[in-house]
């Protein structure tokens, strides 16, 4: 299947995203519409990238399903110059449509090397190189070199939040992470930092299915 069929059937997932409310804000729209996920996956999936539901990637772990993509972009709600650090690289795809939201550098951090590779390939491949950074370590700790954060994303789910990324938000920054049993069945939880001394607002946004955050704050692997 040559590119041009790829981004037609792209494009009538965002249309149908768009359809059904998923999409609402119009700026995340512009940002999938730029940032297909058939980029994003191994050739043998490039096919099935418009299907709204999780594929495979290397290391045993998965690229997320667009809509639920989409429902963590928006409850962002990212601006352009906000600081962003995103937990869990995977394939670089949210990384980049990260990216084109804030329109300033943006940190993610995986702790599997094979999939640090997958995802700087697929970005440098996609035009994102010096616009994304991927950093090896445990993003249960964060990444204190570039805190404070306006926004922290996190795309794994955690048994509870992680201090460290509550420590490393701005005061009114926010945090999204599911949170929940180690396999398939977590909420969604948007976590916003209401003072210097951690404390936090929480808004629950229901059920979700994320792999494992394996880290010292997390799940042990």
């Amino acid at each position: 299947m040559n590119e041009d069929d790829l981004y037609r059937r792209w494009m009538r997932l965002v249309e149908n995203l768009e359809g059904g409310r998923t999409i609402k804000d119009t700026r995340v729209k512009r940002a999938f519409l730029r940032v297909p996920r058939y980029k994003f996956v191994s050739d043998r999936y490039k096919e099935y990238a418009h299907v709204d539901e999780p594929l495979p990637i290397p290391a045993g772990q998965t690229i997320s399903a667009p809509h639920m993509v989409a429902i963590m972009l928006e409850l962002a709600e990212l601006g352009e110059g906000m600081d962003v650090l995103e937990v869990g690289t995977g394939s670089g795809w949210n990384a980049a449509l990260i990216y084109e939201l804030v329109k300033k550098e943006v940190y993610t951090i995986e702790r599997i090397p094979e999939l640090v590779e997958f995802a700087n390939r697929n970005l440098e491949q996609a035009g994102y190189r010096n616009k994304v950074h991927v950093i090896l370590g445990d993003g249960t700790k964060g990444f204190p070199p570039k805190a404070p954060y306006d926004r922290i994303i996190v795309t794994a789910g955690a048994p509870k939040v992680p201090e460290p990324l509550i420590e490393q938000l701005k005061v009114g920054g926010k945090l999204l992470i599911p949170v929940g049993r180690y396999h398939l069945w977590q909420e969604l939880l948007e976590v916003i930092k209401v003072n210097e001394d951690n404390e936090v607002k929480v808004k629950n946004h229901g059920g979700v299915a994320f792999v494992p955050l394996v880290g010292e704050y997390g799940w042990r692997g």
